[in-house]
């Protein structure tokens, strides 16, 4: 249960963070990369039936004031999670930073991937996705279009909270194209950084 709330509270604070024009993460110096235009048009789709599901319930209880009221009060909840859902997605977008990749859904998926544990990166479009262990698909629209395979595995939590040890990562993001370049030049400037230089003897 305190999981679920946590989701739902950052998922209104979605909302919060999308009026503002403002996101999540994206600190000085990181590069953002949204996956979220692609389910938008379902998510709106989504809201308009749910505003009309609610009119009509409006109209069906409006003799009955109480039970009036609470289903009037639940459609608008869901009615504001829908729209947090899709805003966090908008708000929470993947993130280069200067020593990891952060890939995210919404706001129940965040894992931080430092590019040491990156051994390949490679652009592929793939729209069937079987749970499997050992993967991790965070697809948009049933898309992915970025997988990318890890040289040692990252711990992963599940909604639910159970660990999951990954190997694979699949991802969506609009501009494929910018994100495998910052990739690629972040994975080159991590594996030819020069070594430290030793302390003098004493």
């Amino acid at each position: 249960m305190k999981r679920v709330l946590r989701h739902e509270l950052r998922v209104l604070a979605s909302l919060g963070l999308w009026v503002t024009r403002r996101r999540d993460g994206v600190g000085a110096g990181a590069r953002a990369f949204p996956y979220a235009r692609a389910q938008a048009v379902m998510m709106y789709a989504f809201v308009f039936v749910c505003v009309v599901e609610s009119c009509g319930m409006w109209v069906l209880l409006r003799g009955l004031p109480v039970l009036h009221g609470i289903v009037l009060v639940l459609d608008v909840y869901t009615v504001l999670m829908v729209l947090g859902l899709h805003a966090a997605a908008v708000t929470r977008p993947h993130v280069v930073t200067e020593d990891a990749l952060r890939v995210r859904r919404g706001a129940h998926v965040d894992l931080r991937i430092p590019f040491e544990r990156i051994a390949r990166v490679r652009r592929e479009n793939r729209y069937m996705h079987t749970p499997t262990d050992g993967e991790l698909d965070l697809d948009v629209g049933a898309q992915t279009t970025v997988t990318l395979e890890l040289a040692e595995p990252v711990r992963h939590f599940t909604f639910f909270g159970r660990p999951k040890d990954v190997r694979v990562v699949r991802l969506y993001a609009e501009d494929t194209d910018a994100l495998d370049r910052a990739l690629t030049d972040a994975l080159t400037r991590a594996r030819t950084a020069p070594s430290p230089v030793p302390d003098p003897p004493a």
